[in-house]
């Protein structure tokens, strides 16, 4: 017999229904006809529970039914009130309410994402999902790019500085877009690199770029200004350097007659000074991995600054070197520990700084063929006169440093111990300003074969594969070299 029925029961025909209580149970009793009837309902049950709490006992009896309509009993007896029911089953309607709208908003997000590939193909989904995703995220961004040193700059005056981004403001054009010139309204000038959208310098290197520079602070290093993400554009705004970079001069016969060796003495100083910097005297141990010529621009008076930080790297001052799988760079600036196994440590920069000294006194491309079979690469080239003896065959036929106390051929040699194939015998970059400023005092050693020796017949085994080229460098091959 259900509860129910025993409720309705007692109803009709009990009488004298009271409940006991003493120290032991709680129990209702009725009688029917001549016989007394005890019985548990659901608020005896509940006085039960009441009385166990109050007393601290450990449990109580309650007769059990075989069929409990609705579980009253057994949810009285769990202590549970008669209005927690109706909450779950509030809960439970909410809750699969929610998860029906939310799979049928992804249904349909899927029907429409499905019909734009096919309509549009996947470039036009991919730009959608990332507006949206900068949409809902505009106000993160604004906080990452909350920095002092770093402004942000709307398209509109960006595009007012640069004239519409007009080929008559336009610098240069790199590997990653083209570099304008521009003029903010106070009268500063400004250098506006545009990231292509069809560049290599992704998200995350132009983030690096901006994150990095921005806290940087050397007379030496380029400073970055500012920043536009707006209309999907990735813009940079620099300091403005009005001499344009190093490689402008040192490869021209005629403007290299502006680069005289004290003025390239000053240059190759600062460089030093930008890297020691970088690797001793900043916050972190930061890898410039991209140092050339290129990369050095010149200010009003000619004073050297490094740019371009897309590809760096930084660590705790702890930590000597890391690796990567993603070999990254400009081809003849890499070292070869680098190409081989992915380790970049401060002496990648130094091996960087080597090939640059060695065409800032020669004016000599490393990307061309030198000797009487021009079958060496210009550190082959530079070793060789440097051991026969002819170090001035490889200099700068216009550079004169008979009145400086810096010469030539002990930067010669400083460049070739820059270049050395271990790392652990190239010097550091205190080293290198050691043997710069005291050209009497700094011991120097003698060094070896340099990194790499390609022959012609190797060279003629590069493949070009579009933008990447891999190399045949001994038992070596670069990958991913990115052309700057």
């Amino acid at each position: 017999m259900g509860y129910k029925s025993i409720k309705s029961f007692i109803l009709n025909y009990g009488y004298g229904v009271e409940a006991v209580y003493n120290s032991t149970y709680v129990v209702n009793i009725c009688k029917i006809g001549s016989n007394w009837i005890n019985f548990d309902d659901v608020e005896a049950i509940k006085a039960k529970v009441s009385y166990a709490k109050v007393k601290g006992l450990l449990g109580y009896n309650a007769f059990q039914l075989s069929n409990d309509d609705n579980w009253v009993l057994s949810q009285a007896a769990c202590g549970i009130g008669t209005s927690q029911p109706k909450k779950h089953r509030l809960l439970v309607i909410v809750s699969v309410t929610v998860a029906a709208v939310v799979f049928l908003m992804l249904a349909i997000t899927c029907y429409l994402q499905k019909k734009i590939f096919k309509s549009q193909g996947l470039w036009c989904a991919l730009k959608m999902l990332v507006s949206w995703i900068r949409t809902k995220t505009s106000a993160e961004k604004r906080h990452e790019y909350d920095d002092p040193n770093l402004q942000v700059f709307s398209f509109s005056s960006i595009k007012a500085a640069t004239n519409n981004f007009s080929n008559d403001h336009k610098l240069g054009e790199g590997g990653y877009g083209p570099v304008y010139k521009g003029k903010l309204p106070n009268g500063q000038e400004i250098a506006v690199k545009r990231l292509s959208k069809s560049s290599n310098q992704g998200f995350e290197e132009f983030m690096n770029e901006v994150t990095l520079t921005a806290r940087l602070q050397h007379v030496n290093l380029v400073r970055v200004l500012g920043i536009c993400t707006e209309k999907e554009e990735k813009l940079l705004v620099y300091e403005f350097m009005p001499h344009k970079s190093l490689d402008f001069y040192l490869y021209d016969p005629i403007k290299r007659h502006l680069l005289d060796w004290r003025r390239r003495v000053s240059i190759v100083e600062g460089i030093t000074q930008g890297l020691l910097y970088l690797q001793e005297y900043s916050n972190y141990t930061i890898i410039h991995r991209d140092i050339k010529a290129s990369n050095i621009l010149l200010d009003y008076e000619m004073n050297p600054k490094i740019s371009d930080f897309g590809m760096a790297k930084f660590f705790k001052k702890d930590e000597l070197e890391a690796n990567t799988g993603r070999i990254v760079g400009t081809y003849g600036y890499v070292p070869p520990e680098y190409v081989r196994k992915g380790i970049y440590s401060t002496k990648y920069d130094v091996y960087s700084f080597g090939v640059l000294l060695l065409q800032i006194i020669s004016g000599k491309r490393n990307s061309s063929l030198y000797g009487c079979h021009e079958n060496l690469n210009l550190l082959e080239y530079a070793y060789e006169l440097w051991k026969q003896g002819r170090e001035a065959e490889f200099f700068d036929a216009s550079l004169d440093d008979s009145s400086s106390s810096c010469k030539l051929i002990r930067c010669m040699q400083l460049a070739l111990l820059c270049v050395q194939e271990n790392p652990a015998d190239r010097p550091s970059m205190v080293k290198v300003f050691t043997i710069l400023k005291n050209e009497n005092s700094a011991a120097i050693s003698v060094p070896k074969q340099p990194a790499y020796s390609i022959t012609r017949y190797e060279r003629k085994e590069s493949v070009d594969i579009g933008r990447k080229k891999v190399f045949s460098v001994k038992d070596a091959a670069i990958t991913e070299v990115e052309p700057r």
